[in-house]
């Protein structure tokens, strides 16, 4: 049996319908629970609809991005994930390298499915080399590529890879074009970092901004600290 086309106009009204019906809760206008057991039985049959014509997978570019904190906790707490489904991940940290992280220690310990590298050797005020950190970008670069394309592993986090596009030491559009051209890609690719060029969030599947509303550091002078920033 052939398969209808997706209906992008069919999608828009489902989403719509979902919508206008609500999360429920308290947030519906019901008093009476016989009325508002009908409205969540009307948003289960929308939103199980809207399951049943989503049907296409594929390799997903993920970014993370905004000037607040938890674009790499967001990132590894997909690699969490994936390893736990069973399957491979490399990460590849662009710009961090100075610090040991407990995210390293632990998913080590508990998994051989992670590879990791901190190819990065710090902010560009400790290093204060602006040849040496294009260097180790394009040589972290060349070693992200390598991961992409091996198809065992199912996740890639390029971390920080946003601000070595900003810094200008990696071009935003060779990283688009060497995604144009795998066919087929199977993997996720997850691009973390501050600064995420409009090219980049334009051909991502999904973009995340982290707003930055209260941080210890600004508001209260306190330092970065085991457990929340590594």
């Amino acid at each position: 049996m052939k398969e209808e086309p997706l209906s992008t106009e069919k999608i828009f009204n489902l989403d719509n319908q979902a919508k206008e019906l609500g999360m429920g809760g308290k947030l519906s206008p019901e008093s009476n629970e016989g009325s508002y057991k009908k409205r969540m039985q009307r948003r289960k049959d929308i939103q199980a609809e809207r399951l049943q014509i989503r049907k296409t997978k594929k390799g997903l570019l993920i970014v993370f991005t905004g000037n607040g904190k938890g674009k790499t906790t967001a990132s590894l707490g997909m690699a969490l994930r994936t390893i736990g489904h069973g399957y491979k991940v490399a990460i590849i940290q662009f710009i961090k390298g100075g610090w040991t992280t407990g995210e390293e220690k632990a998913l080590k310990y508990f998994s051989s499915n992670i590879s990791w590298h901190a190819l990065g050797e710090g902010f560009t005020w400790e290093t204060q080399d602006r040849i040496r950190d294009e260097k180790l970008v394009q040589e972290a670069w060349h070693l992200a590529k390598k991961y992409i394309k091996n198809e065992s592993y199912k996740l890639i986090i390029l971390d920080e890879i946003n601000i070595a596009t900003k810094l200008g030491y990696l071009d935003s559009e060779v990283i688009i074009t060497f995604l144009k051209s795998l066919n087929n890609r199977k993997n996720h690719i997850v691009l973390t970092g501050r600064g995420a060029s409009d090219s980049i969030i334009n051909y991502a599947d999904l973009v995340t901004e982290m707003k930055l509303i209260k941080h210890p550091f600004r508001e209260q002078g306190i330092k970065a600290q085991k457990c929340v920033e590594f």
